[in-house]
C-alpha cells in the first residue's frame, strides 16, 4: 500500500497545485474572501478524505494518527499566518501578489518539511533516545510560547535577506509577478549590454523571508507530529498529514488574516498542545503510552477550548 499511497498522494498534490496556479491563478489578482473559503473547504475535504483512504488500507490506528497530526499542524499554522501578515505589511506587498508569494512559499515548505520529517523519523527509529530530546524541545517551546509576550518579527534582520542584498541589487518597486528581472547596465560591457544585469525584486525578498521563517516553524511542528506516535512513527502518515495541512495554509491566511487578533487565547491552547505532545514523548522512557484516541481528544479539546475562550471572554481593555 505504501508505494500506491505515495503515488496517489503525489498525483493529488501535483494536480491540485497545477490547477491552482495554472488555471485559477494564472494571472496575479487579489483573492476574495468567498474564493478563500471555497479553497479552504476544498483542501480540508481533500485532507480529511485522504484519512478515509488511510483508514481503509492501513487501519484505524494509522488513520487516527493522521487526523491528530493534521490537526496539530493546521493549528500551528496560525503562527505562520501572523508572520505572513507582518511580512506583507512590512514589504507593502500588493494584494494581487500575496497569493503568488504564498504559493511558492508553500512549495518550498513542502520540500523542507519532507526532508525534516524523513530525517526526524529516521533518527527516532535508529536512536530511540532522540525521542526524549524532541520531547524536551517541545515542552520548552510550549512554555516559551505560553509565557512570552507578543511575538516581534524583524524582517530587516533576516540573515538570508542581507546575504541576497550583498549579492544582487534590489529594485525599488515590484516588477509584476517577477522575482528576478534584467535591467540594462548604465555602463554597458560586452555581456551586460546584450542581456542586462540581474536584479532581485522585493517579491523575491518577501519569498526568502517567508521560506526562512517557515524553516524555524518546522523545527517545532515536525517534532510535534512525530510525537503523535513516538513508538512507531510512520513517515507516510506524518508527511501526508503535514503536507495536506500546509497546502491549506494559503486559503486559511486569506480567511482569518483579518480576524486573527480575535483569537487571542489560541496561542495558549497551542502552547499546551506542544507541552502535551512533548510530555507524551518523554514518558515513553517509563514505557507509558497515551492511546492515540486520547491524544486526538486532548489536542482537539485544547484547541476548541482556546477558540471558545477567545470568543466568549471579552478583552481586558474592553469598557
Amino acid at each position: 500500500m505504501h508505494a500506491l499511497g505515495w503515488i496517489i498522494f503525489g498525483v493529488i498534490v501535483v494536480f491540485m497545485l497545477g490547477l491552482d496556479l495554472g488555471v485559477f491563478h494564472r494571472q496575479a489578482r487579489a483573492v476574495s474572501l468567498r474564493e478563500a473559503w471555497t479553497w479552504m473547504i476544498v483542501w480540508v475535504a481533500i485532507g480529511l478524505g485522504f484519512a478515509l483512504g488511510v483508514w481503509a488500507y492501513l487501519g484505524k490506528q494509522r488513520a487516527l494518527e493522521y487526523v491528530t497530526a493534521y490537526l496539530i499542524e493546521e493549528s500551528l499554522s496560525v503562527d505562520n499566518i501572523f508572520v505572513f501578515i507582518v511580512l506583507f505589511r512590512f514589504f507593502a506587498v500588493p494584494d494581487e501578489l500575496e497569493h503568488r508569494v504564498l504559493f511558492w512559499g508553500i512549495i518550498g515548505a513542502i520540500v523542507m518539511r519532507g526532508v525534516l520529517i524523513v530525517a526526524g523519523t529516521t533518527l527516532i527509529k535508529q536512536f530511540h533516545w532522540m525521542t526524549y530530546i524532541f520531547g524536551a524541545i517541545l515542552v520548552f517551546t510550549g512554555l516559551k510560547m505560553l509565557f512570552s509576550g507578543g511575538e516581534q518579527v524583524h524582517p530587516e534582520r533576516n540573515p538570508l535577506l542581507r546575504a541576497v542584498r550583498r549579492l544582487l541589487p534590489v529594485t525599488s518597486n515590484y516588477e509584476g509577478q517577477h522575482f528576478l528581472v534584467r535591467r540594462p547596465s548604465p555602463t554597458p560591457s560586452s555581456d551586460q549590454s546584450a542581456r542586462g544585469k540581474l536584479w532581485a525584486t522585493p517579491l523575491l525578498m518577501v519569498l526568502l523571508v517567508v521560506e526562512s521563517s517557515d524553516l524555524l516553524f518546522a523545527l517545532d511542528s515536525v517534532p510535534a507530529v512525530i510525537g503523535v506516535n513516538p513508538h512507531d512513527p510512520s513517515t507516510f502518515i506524518i508527511v501526508t498529514s503535514n503536507i495536506f495541512a500546509i497546502l491549506g495554509l494559503r486559503s486559511l491566511y486569506f480567511v482569518v488574516a483579518g480576524v486573527l487578533d480575535k483569537f487571542r487565547y489560541l496561542k495558549v491552547g497551542l502552547s499546551f498542545v506542544l507541552m502535551f505532545v512533548g510530555t507524551k514523548m518523554i514518558v515513553t522512557y517509563w514505557e507509558l503510552d497515551v492511546p492515540i484516541l486520547w491524544s486526538l481528544g486532548v489536542v482537539g479539546g485544547l484547541i476548541l477550548v482556546s477558540v471558545l475562550a477567545s470568543m466568549m471572554i471579552p478583552p481586558k481593555n474592553r469598557v
